[in-house]
This record gives C-alpha cells, sequence and structure tokens, in this order.
C-alpha cells in the first residue's frame, strides 16, 4: 500500500505544481483559452488557488520523504480535496461536466492518500493478541 500511496502522491504533485504553476505565473487573458473558468473569478482569487495548489504539492512529498512533521501529508492531501470540492462545483455549474469528472478523479486521488497517510502505523507491540 506504501508504494501506492507514493505513486498517488507524486502524480498529485506533479499536478497540482503544474496547475498552480501556471495559475500563479500567466496572466489571467493566458490562462482562458487553457481554463475558461477563471473568467468567473478575480485574478487575485485564480492566483490565490495557484498558491494554494503549490503549497499543497510540496506538502504531499517533503513531510513524508524528509519525515520531518509528516502528519502534514495527509492534511495537504485533504485540503488539495477540498479544493478539488470546489473546482468540481465550478464546473458542474458551468455545465463543464468533463472537467468536473477529471476533477472528481483527483479528488478520489486526494482522498486515497489523505486516507491511507492518517492511517495510524502499527507496530507489532501494538497489535492486540488473543
Amino acid at each position: 500500500m506504501n508504494v501506492i500511496l507514493w505513486v498517488a502522491q507524486a502524480l498529485l504533485a506533479v499536478l497540482f505544481a503544474g496547475a498552480g504553476g501556471m495559475k500563479i505565473a500567466m496572466s489571467p487573458e493566458s490562462l482562458i483559452p487553457l481554463m475558461p473558468w477563471v473568467v468567473d473569478f478575480a485574478p487575485e482569487t485564480v492566483k490565490a488557488i495557484g498558491v494554494v495548489e503549490v503549497l499543497g504539492a510540496a506538502g504531499l512529498i517533503l513531510p513524508a520523504a524528509t519525515s520531518t512533521a509528516p502528519l502534514l501529508t495527509p492534511i495537504a492531501a485533504a485540503g488539495l480535496g477540498v479544493v478539488m470540492v470546489g473546482g468540481t462545483a465550478v464546473h458542474i455549474a458551468r455545465s463543464e461536466y468533463s472537467a468536473g469528472l477529471a476533477n472528481g478523479v483527483v479528488l478520489a486521488a486526494a482522498v486515497l492518500v489523505a486516507r491511507g497517510r492518517f492511517r495510524p502505523r502499527q507496530t507489532p507491540d501494538a497489535i492486540p493478541t488473543r
């Protein structure tokens, strides 16, 4: 299960770092062909979403990889899941159903990582015997 979680974390991190980086680096006018929903939001909101996504991407990898505050990894995954819930709602409201479905798949992956990494580790001493 650990390998599956790491693969999911890596894929999510690449996805969110790329999408968030585009939202930060590109102008709203440049984003419209790629992300038509940006017309419904202030440029500052789009940039803020990008910052959250980039920080979330870092949170998926760095704490678990360095064993420094590893609890931050499932928190980052849960936070990105919340972002995906919002994204799914926006796409459905705009009748962009295929984009909403894609967000739903990303949401499922984020939930998998959050659930898998929140799970307490059991040591042989912690396993009850009968």
